[in-house]
């Protein structure tokens, strides 16, 4: 059985995401402050996945925003390549001096 394709667009040959809207960028940000100030608040600290450079850049962006909102320094550190850390004062990332 042969079947019509309509909409059907070949993708881009270019590997990768599609950038986001300005409207895009300013929705996922908002929703980032909210879900992670709330995960932060309650716990002083949470961590959370970014691959990419530009998504590592949207959480530190978050992270000024909490600060200037709390009025309080959050500290945004990489814990890995694949997760990025968000904590209030004294709950920082430990690392192991050698």
């Amino acid at each position: 059985m042969i079947r019509d394709l309509y909409n059907v667009r070949p993708l881009s040959p270019e590997p990768g995401r599609t950038p986001l809207t300005p409207d895009e960028e300013r929705r996922t940000r908002a929703t980032l402050f909210t879900e992670l100030g709330n995960a932060v608040a309650d716990h002083n600290w949470t961590r959370f996945p970014a691959h990419t450079p530009l998504e590592r850049q949207r959480l530190v962006a978050v992270g000024q925003m909490l600060s200037a909102h709390w009025g309080i320094p959050v500290t945004v550190e990489a814990e890995d390549e694949c997760r990025m850390r968000l904590s209030l004062p004294g709950h920082e990332l430990r690392r192991a001096v050698t």
